[in-house]
């Protein structure tokens, strides 16, 4: 059997069983986690856009979804998806007036829109202020279909966490993906053969902002709360974290990145401020030690033993014998 397809099997099987041996919101958490952390993977992993405000998209999805399912009588499904639209949305305008300037300018420019969105906001009624939005409802799946516990609700979360990876992959693995994977490497070259490459970094900004709206507003279901945190320019660091810690430009790295953070805030909870500090000790050793990040570096591990395996292996010389003349 490929081997693969068994390690599909065997992660497939542990997330349907998880819940029953772990807490269920501590399990949607790292799902809507690894969402996130792969739209910021896609953007600078794979475009090469370090997007300094990355939570603005994650948290306003999250307000937008609170607010529909407290004013309305939409299924959760339906909300999470206007959440995610709505960031899709969000990151088109964004993108169109900060896509044209690169590096650090680009990643200032995005900084100052989430700080923008953060103090708009913090003005508007219906978002709380400081407050936060409470009591954000899980009405019933496709309108008939129960969700309100945890235990079943994590089913709906793991659910569209899976199609979002599954989205994620097709991008990554496809002509476009291709494209874009050039654009990072070399733009000018790029534009030499033909294409546009601010429009495809468009793109890929706009379906970045789509899934980082995707995970804000499923967080916002599974928490049934949403604070100013979640728009804070701390969570756009965090995601940044979990992005490098895993590996930049790999499908996998960003996932196991995401669940390590959260694990390790949830264990350090109680120590306050030590939770930070030991986020910035990990950090200053993957860029020290692990500058691809632990799956990068495991894989190119991988690769150059698999290399070394396949080199040739020279014949020992052997000395002919010397025949002595008769006689």
């Amino acid at each position: 059997m490929n081997p693969r397809l068994i390690i599909i099997l065997v992660a497939a099987a542990f997330a349907v069983a998880a819940p029953f041996f772990v807490y269920p919101v501590l399990l949607m958490t790292i799902l809507c986690f690894v969402i996130f952390a792969c739209s910021f993977n896609l953007l600078l992993g794979y475009t090469g856009l370090l997007c300094f405000g990355h939570a603005m998209f994650f948290g306003g999805a999250a307000y937008i979804t609170g607010q529909i399912l407290k004013t309305t009588s939409v299924s959760v499904e339906a909300a999470i998806l206007c959440g995610a639209l709505a960031a899709g949305l969000l990151g088109l305008v964004i993108g169109q007036l900060s896509i044209r300037r690169q590096g650090i300018q680009f990643a200032m420019i995005t900084l100052a829109f989430s700080q923008l969105v953060y103090f708009v906001l913090l003005q508007m009624e219906f978002t709380g202020g400081e407050n936060g939005m409470q009591g954000i409802p899980r009405n019933p799946l496709f309108g008939f279909i129960e969700v309100r516990d945890s235990f079943s609700f994590y089913y709906v979360i793991l659910g569209l966490s899976v199609a979002a990876v599954f989205a994620f992959y097709r991008i990554v693995h496809s002509p476009f993906g291709e494209v874009l994977k050039a654009i990072r490497d070399n733009e000018a070259r790029v534009e030499s053969l033909g294409f546009d490459p601010e429009k495809f970094k468009l793109i890929a900004f706009t379906l970045s902002a789509t899934m980082a709206g995707l995970a804000g507003a499923m967080k916002a279901t599974v928490f049934q709360f949403v604070t100013l945190t979640d728009v804070s320019w701390p969570v756009s660091g965090e995601v940044i974290l979990m992005t490098l810690l895993g590996g930049l430009g790999t499908l996998t790295g960003p996932m196991f990145g995401a669940a390590i953070i959260i694990l390790m805030n949830d264990h350090l909870a109680g120590f306050g401020e030590w939770a930070l500090i030991a986020q910035g000790v990990i950090l200053l050793v993957v860029i020290v030690f692990f500058r691809r990040g632990f799956v990068g570096e495991i894989g190119a591990l991988v690769k150059y033993l698999a290399r070394r395996g396949k080199r040739p292996v020279s014949a020992p010389v052997t000395a002919k014998p010397v025949v002595e003349p008769n006689g």
